[in-house]
């Protein structure tokens, strides 16, 4: 695929994933394509399912409050899609074989979309793209560069998933220190 079009069809037409058998919708992507932040959760919920958009349930509501608070909007600022395309049944973990069949499909959205940074919300989605073991208590906070299949790197940083931070209010402080992270690195990147 040449274009984020070209992609987003060729999801839409793909029956290589048995969970767009049980899925309503195809969840492709939400946001501006061409952003400075690239947003990779993990899978569609039964809201993400239902409307058609990632990151459009309670959990996407504060992620959303969570960017505003460093002036940063999903109308504006961010792209935001998921590591798979359609609601695992009653939201379990996607296997690992279901992440592998999207994987290639999620890299590259990211060399398409060419964003100045990726943020990977949650461990499900961190440890696909980085291709590591590692939990997101470890990799939580930590620039790393993100080699895509182009050749090009992203600067990429693994964040706790929102709906990790509704069970877990006190593990909002590192979320903001991550957010601030990430305003930070912008500036950086000019």
């Amino acid at each position: 695929c040449t274009s984020i079009a070209e992609l987003e069809k060729a999801i839409r037409d793909f029956e290589g994933c048995a969970l767009k058998r049980t899925a309503k919708n195809t969840v492709f992507a939400d946001g501006v394509a061409g952003a400075p932040v690239m947003i990779v959760g993990e899978a569609p919920g039964a809201d993400e399912d239902r409307i058609g958009k990632p990151f459009v349930g309670v959990s996407g509501q504060l992620m959303d409050r969570m960017f505003e608070a460093i002036g940063m909007s999903r109308a504006r600022d961010l792209y935001i899609t998921n590591i798979l395309f359609w609601r695992p049944p009653g939201n379990r973990t996607p296997t690992l074989a279901e992440q592998a069949i999207c994987l290639a499909f999620t890299r590259r959205h990211i060399e398409l979309a060419r964003p100045r940074l990726v943020v990977l919300a949650g461990g499900t989605s961190a440890k696909a793209i980085l291709d590591t073991t590692e939990g997101i208590m470890r990799l939580r906070g930590k620039w790393t560069s993100l080699k895509l299949d182009d050749g090009s790197e992203v600067p990429t940083l693994p964040t706790f998933h929102p709906a990790y931070l509704l069970r877990t209010p006190a593990s909002k402080r590192q979320s903001w220190w991550d957010l601030l992270a990430i305003d930070k690195k912008l500036r950086e990147l000019g």
